[in-house]
């Protein structure tokens, strides 16, 4: 018999002060969580659920079979983790409301431009662009990893990513590069890279993780079912996605501690759309807020995805801003802190209004009686 723990919060508000203070400020963001469901998992299916606020949380925690005790207080505690900024470079990335990471593809076989920014005058003027709008790190990607897509060389991906890295650098832009090879990884850092961003979390080479431990540098680990082998999306069956990519992003981040990665460089995204379903995907989106308990930064990667075409008449990719959009605000107001995007001046807008109102409404409680 196997039980886990699973604490999500499920009651999200504007301000503490909309629940007389019994509300946490979750991830130490611009996000206020009340309720909670507590959920014991056992062998795969809900065994029980409790419901909790802040101030019956520690009752609940108490009364849970010991087996799983320590890993809700973790998790408890967790979700309430300020994360630091992160140093990428000359730039500092706070972590305390919502950022924007530009997507530049400098391949010709892209799911969402179609080799747009592949030359090297393409892809400097498109970084540059995305950041006078407003982008916090731009994020170089140089394989596609849509369904379907074929394997790179790796020397192919160096020689595409690497010119385009030199040259954010060289804007004294924070750059991540996109990539699941240790030698891209190498060459991208050389070339000026502070992040890495890896779609197989660190399991597709065994070289990795021993290069951005080297490092030092951070690192996403995203979820995907077929992360260890060459398609990303093949063997998305699950019992429960939304806690079986927890279990898994929590398997990958115990694993790449255990590598020498520091807790503190470590970001974590659910991979929407990566061998998951539409429902999959609905569902994911919707359990955001649970992520937090892992204790990291999370980053969330939906735009242009297939799930707005399936649920706009089948909307070409070109054609998807709006929902891309809407998904980039219900993961804001998830307290997701790194938004993956490829429409930067839109989403920094939404998010810059986002803001204000989140900052209004702490503010809009004073005529209420003490």
């Amino acid at each position: 018999m196997t039980d886990h723990i699973y604490i999500r919060p499920i009651g999200l508000v504007p301000g503490p002060q909309s629940e007389h203070g019994n509300a946490i400020r979750l991830a130490g963001g611009m996000v206020y969580a009340s309720r909670f469901a507590v959920i014991l998992r056992r062998d795969g299916d809900i065994a029980e659920r409790w419901l909790a606020a802040p101030d019956t949380m520690a009752e609940v925690l108490a009364a849970l079979p010991e087996e799983v005790g320590a890993e809700a207080e973790a998790q408890w505690a967790n979700l309430t983790l300020a994360h630091p900024p992160l140093e990428l470079g000359a730039r500092t990335v706070r972590l305390d409301q919502p950022q924007v990471m530009g997507i530049l593809n400098v391949t010709p076989d892209s799911f969402s431009d179609g080799g747009a920014h592949d030359s090297p005058s393409a892809a400097r003027e498109h970084a540059a662009a995305m950041i006078e709008a407003g982008a916090s790190i731009v994020d170089v990607g140089g394989e596609s990893t849509r369904p379907g897509a074929k394997p790179l060389w790796e020397g192919d991906e160096i020689a595409r990513v690497v010119p385009a890295i030199e040259a954010c650098a060289a804007m004294g832009a924070a750059v991540s590069v996109d990539t699941r090879k240790a030698a891209v990884m190498e060459a991208a850092l050389e070339a000026g890279a502070h992040l890495i961003n890896d779609v197989s979390g660190l399991a597709h080479d065994p070289r990795s993780a021993e290069v951005v431990a080297r490092a030092g540098c951070p690192i996403v680990l995203m979820h995907a079912p077929g992360a260890a082998g060459e398609d990303l999306h093949e063997g998305g069956t699950y019992d429960n996605v939304v806690f079986d990519v927890f279990d898994a992003l929590r398997a990958r981040r115990d694993a790449v501690l255990a590598a020498g990665i520091a807790a503190r460089n470590i970001l974590l995204d659910p991979g929407i759309g990566f061998g998951k379903s539409l429902a999959d995907n609905l569902a994911l989106m919707g359990a955001l807020p649970l992520f937090h308990a892992l204790g990291h930064p999370l980053l969330l990667g939906a735009s242009r995805k297939r799930m707005i075409g399936a649920l706009s008449k089948e909307a070409p990719v070109d054609a998807r801003l709006g929902g891309s959009v809407a998904l980039a605000v219900k993961g804001m107001d998830a307290g997701v802190q790194l938004h993956r995007v490829h429409d930067v001046p839109e989403t920094v807008q939404a998010r810059d209004v986002w803001r204000g109102l989140r900052d209004a409404a702490l503010t809009d409680f004073g005529d209420l009686p003490a």
